[in-house]
């Protein structure tokens, strides 16, 4: 993923995926290619930060049987962001129960998730707040 061409342009890394996708850690490291006008970190990039994370771990923790998409996603900027910026997702069991048995009968399942960017500091920069859109496919 970190030769993806939108993360790359962005200087977006991947740094840890877990091998059941239950966890994914993400970093954006400020540089002269990323900065807006002011000399932070461009609100584009930290809105990229958080995706498409969310739903590739829950199309590979469901499986092929599932239809998943982003459906919305909004971001609140709380401060000008600097040096490091991290996001970490993370998907429960409970989360992947809740989606599999709203759609055994194949309604739609719209979980929603909030993710935090924080700094190097650890101080809040942004909220992501992402709806994702889940449905069993029927044979």
């Amino acid at each position: 993923m970190n030769l993806w061409a939108p993360f790359r342009g962005a200087g977006i890394r991947v740094k840890y995926i877990a091998p059941d996708w239950s966890e994914v850690r993400v970093q954006l490291k400020l540089h002269w290619y990323n900065r807006n006008a002011v000399g932070t970190h461009f609100g584009g990039s930290l809105f990229a930060l958080t995706d498409p994370f969310y739903m590739l771990m829950y199309m590979y923790s469901l499986g092929a049987g599932y239809r998943v998409w982003d459906q919305t996603a909004s971001i609140r900027f709380i401060k000008p962001g600097k040096g490091i910026v991290r996001a970490h997702f993370k998907l429960t069991a409970d989360d992947l129960e809740q989606a599999r048995l709203a759609t055994q009968d194949g309604s739609k399942f719209i979980p929603e998730h909030m993710v935090q960017l924080l700094d190097h500091t650890e101080e809040l920069v942004a909220e992501v707040h992402k709806t994702i859109y889940i449905r069993r496919k029927l044979q």
